[in-house]
């Protein structure tokens, strides 16, 4: 089933930018509410990577959750429109848990690359788009902040070092990038009521530095936050659900029983 994430305005329009606009759902079979995996597809925020989309969200759906692959804005989009998008659907899902069957307590993001940063964003970023909206709807009085991330290879610096500078000039514009990359670059953001978090990279991804996992968890870990921490130690970037990949592929089970069990 695929929906629309704005019904009427959409905050942070950009005449002429693509506007997806769309959510798509897989719903499990279930007679109980179930945990609901809001995917996000990496693609350093000037696309969304198919494999990281709508095969992650089936994987889920096969291990009894509920999932759906969020379109988010992407350049020339910029910053805050992608997280206004996942905020708008995180409280979309809670505004239909009783018809959903979905438990609106148990809301995780799962993210990828980019889209691992965009996941991070979800929960240590507060609401950014309520202010902008003439007329908010009974959705935007829910809760957009999730229950917990999954994040994948994760983007957490857009700064020189560690960081992925090319994911930070798509999300901010080369004007902005130099004023603002410190304050998306999320390690110092986070605090004792961040929800809990699985990680997974591996040792010698080329292209997002394992800093950015290794960091992030020690920064969880100071402000006593849970949070379970994968570094495999072989894997290029980009590996999705690393199907093909016998010693990686297990992340996937891992995450999803994170899920069941923490969450």
């Amino acid at each position: 089933m695929d929906l629309p994430i704005w019904e009427r305005e959409i905050p942070f329009y950009l005449e002429g930018a693509d506007t997806p606009n769309t959510f798509h759902t897989y719903f499990a079979q279930t007679d109980r509410p179930l945990p609901c995996i809001v995917v996000l597809a990496g693609g350093g925020y000037g696309r969304r990577a198919d494999h990281e989309g709508e095969p992650v969200a089936q994987f889920f759906q096969s291990r009894g959750l509920h999932a759906v692959v969020v379109d988010y804005r992407v350049a020339p989009n910029r910053h805050p429109a992608p997280l206004a998008d996942v905020q708008r659907v995180v409280r979309i899902l809670r505004s239909h848990a009783q018809e959903w069957m979905i438990d609106p307590q148990r809301i995780v993001c799962c993210g990828f690359s980019a889209g691992g940063h965009l996941c991070a964003s979800s929960i240590l970023l507060p609401d950014v788009y309520s202010a902008e909206l003439t007329e908010p709807d009974e959705t935007d009085r829910e809760s957009c902040m999730p229950n917990g991330s999954i994040l994948c290879y994760a983007v957490i610096s857009l700064e020189d070092g560690y960081g992925h500078i090319g994911s930070g000039k798509n999300l901010l514009g080369a004007e902005r990038y130099e004023k603002e990359k410190a304050d998306l670059s999320l390690v110092p953001l986070v605090k004792e009521s961040t929800p809990k978090v699985f990680l997974w990279h591996t040792s010698n991804d080329a292209v997002v530095n394992v800093k950015n996992s290794l960091l992030f968890a020690e920064q969880l870990r100071e402000n006593n936050i849970e949070f379970e921490l994968h570094v495999f130690p072989h894997g290029h970037h980009g590996l999705g659900l690393a199907s093909d990949r016998a010693d990686v592929s297990g992340w996937a089970d891992l995450a999803a029983n994170w899920v069941k069990r923490n969450i």
